[in-house]
C-alpha cells in the first residue's frame, strides 16, 4: 500500500468505525486494509493511488451502465443546476415513478426512498398492516438491509466479519422473525404450521445475492407464492439487487411470479441512493397519506436521484443489453470454472443477468449453510491476487458479481486470464 493510502486508512480510523461507513467495505477477511476509491470510468474503478482495475463490484450493483456514463452524468449535471433538494414533488419523480410501473409487473403504485433498507422496513410495515400479524418469514443467507427485523441468519455482511447475527436488537423483536433455509418449501410449510395465522409476509431474494450468487430452485418461488396466498400471507420479493439486472422487469419478469410487495434499489438510482417499495393499488392505498401506515423520507424523490435513475434506465430501454451482458457474466463463470477444474480446485459458480458468482465449494451451492462450506482461506489468497493483476471484485467470499455495459470481450477475457494467474498463486501460497 502507497503512501496516500496508508494516510487516508490512518486518518479515516482515527474518525469512523474501522476506518468505514459499511463494514464489508473493511477488506478484512481477506487480509487488506480498505480500498479507498478515487474515481471511476466506464468498467474500471481507480484507487487513491490511480492505478485502475477492472471493476466487477459496481457500487454493489446500481452501475449496470458503468462508472460515470456520459447520460447519466449529464441528467444529474442538468438537475443540479436546476436545484439539489425541493423537500416538495418534482416531475422526475413521477416520470420514474411512471417508467417502474410500466416495467415491473408486481407495481401498480410505488413509493421512493432513499435505501434499501428503508425500502423493506416500509414493505414489512405495511404488511403487517395488510394482514394484521406480526411475524415475518425471511430466508436464511438472504440479506434485506440493517433493520432490527432483517438481522436474524442475514448472509453476507455478518458471515464476512464472522459477527453474531443481532446483537443490539432486543429480544422481542428478532423473535418476530422466523429464518428458514432458502429453497427449502418443507421448512416453509413447517414455518405456517407451527406459526397459524401469525405470519405476515414472506420476504424473499428471488435470485440470492449475498450468499454468493444462489439460484431458486424449480419450483420454489411458485410453491412460496402458492403457499403465502393459502395461508393469507403476502410475498415480497426483494429486488433491490435483481431490479432491472435478472431482466428488465426483474426476478417477477423472469419467473412469471406475481409477488404482492416489491422493493427495488441499486439500478433504479443510477448510482445515487435510491431505492422503492410498491405494490398492487389495493394494498399501497394503505401507505400515508391515502392510508394509515406512515413513511415519511425529506430527501425522497429527489431530483438528482430521479434524474441519474431515469437517464439509466432509458439507456437500458433504447439498448436492450440483457441478453449481452448475461452472455458475458456467464463467459465470466465458465472461464473461472475451468480454470479451477484443470487445478483439481472444487468450485462451483452460475450467473443470472447480470449478476454472476463463484465459490471454491463442490457445489451446488443451494442455501446459506451450502455457501458457507466454501474455503474461504482460499479465497482469500485469490482476491489478493486478483487485485494484484488489476480485478476488482467484492471482498467478500459471500457476494455476488456483477457486470456492465461498459464490459467489453477484451475485459472478460483479461478477467479470465487474471483469474487464472490468481489461482495459480493463491494455490502456491497455500
Amino acid at each position: 500500500m502507497s503512501g496516500r493510502a496508508t494516510e487516508l486508512v490512518a486518518r479515516a480510523r482515527a474518525v469512523m468505525p474501522g476506518g468505514v461507513s459499511s463494514p464489508v467495505r473493511a477488506f478484512g477477511s481477506v487480509g487488506l486494509d480498505p480500498f479507498f476509491a478515487s474515481r471511476g470510468e466506464g468498467a474500471r474503478i481507480y484507487d487513491a493511488d490511480g492505478r485502475g482495475y477492472l471493476d466487477y463490484v459496481l457500487s454493489w450493483g446500481p452501475l449496470i451502465l458503468g462508472h460515470a456514463h456520459p447520460a447519466v452524468v449529464e441528467a444529474v449535471t442538468r438537475a443540479a443546476r436546476d436545484g439539489l433538494s425541493f423537500g416538495a414533488c418534482n416531475d422526475r419523480e413521477v416520470e420514474l415513478a411512471e417508467r417502474i410501473v410500466r416495467s415491473v409487473p408486481g407495481i401498480d403504485v410505488v413509493r421512493f426512498v432513499n435505501s434499501g433498507t428503508e425500502a423493506t422496513m416500509s414493505a414489512i410495515r405495511l404488511a403487517r398492516a395488510a394482514t394484521g400479524r406480526d411475524l415475518i418469514l425471511t430466508f436464511e443467507g438472504c440479506y434485506h438491509g440493517h433493520a432490527d427485523s432483517f438481522l436474524v441468519s442475514a448472509g453476507s455482511g455478518v458471515a464476512t466479519l464472522g459477527l453474531p447475527n443481532s446483537p443490539g436488537v432486543p429480544e422481542p423483536v428478532s423473535g418476530l422473525t422466523v429464518a428458514v433455509p432458502y429453497n427449502d418449501l418443507e421448512a416453509v410449510d413447517t414455518a405456517f404450521d407451527r406459526h397459524r395465522d401469525r405470519i405476515a409476509a414472506a420476504i424473499v431474494e428471488p435470485v440470492a445475492g449475498n450468499a454468493g450468487l444462489i439460484a431458486p430452485r424449480a419450483g420454489f418461488l411458485s410453491g412460496l407464492r402458492e403457499r403465502c396466498a393459502n395461508e393469507g400471507a403476502l410475498l415480497i420479493f426483494d429486488e433491490v439487487m435483481t431490479g432491472f439486472r435478472v431482466a428488465r422487469g426483474g426476478a417477477q419478469e423472469r419467473f412469471g411470479i406475481a409477488p404482492d410487495l416489491t422493493t427495488l434499489g441499486k439500478v433504479v438510482g443510477g448510482g445515487l441512493p435510491v431505492a422503492a417499495y410498491g405494490g398492487g393499488r389495493d394494498i399501497m392505498k394503505r401507505v400515508a397519506p391515502d392510508g394509515p401506515v406512515y413513511q415519511a423520507g425529506t430527501l425522497s424523490g429527489n431530483p438528482l436521484g430521479m434524474a441519474a435513475g431515469l437517464a439509466q434506465l432509458d439507456e437500458l430501454e433504447r439498448t436492450d443489453p440483457f441478453d449481452a451482458l448475461e452472455a458475458a457474466a456467464r463467459a465470466i463463470v465458465e472461464g473461472i470454472l475451468a480454470a479451477a477444474r484443470s487445478r483439481e480446485v472444487p468450485a462451483s459458480g452460475q450467473a443470472i443477468g447480470s449478476m454472476w458468482g463463484v465459490s471454491f465449494t463442490q457445489g451446488p451451492v443451494l442455501d446459506f449453510d451450502d455457501a458457507k462450506g466454501a474455503d474461504v482461506e482460499l479465497f482469500a489468497r485469490y482476491y489478493r491476487a486478483c487485485l494484484e493483476r488489476g480485478v476488482f471484485f467484492a471482498p467478500s467470499a459471500f457476494e455476488a458479481g456483477f457486470v456492465s455495459t461498459a464490459h467489453t470481450a477484451g475485459d472478460v477475457a483479461d478477467t479470465i486470464a487474471a483469474a487464472e494467474g490468481a489461482l495459480d498463486a493463491a494455490l502456491e501460497l497455500a
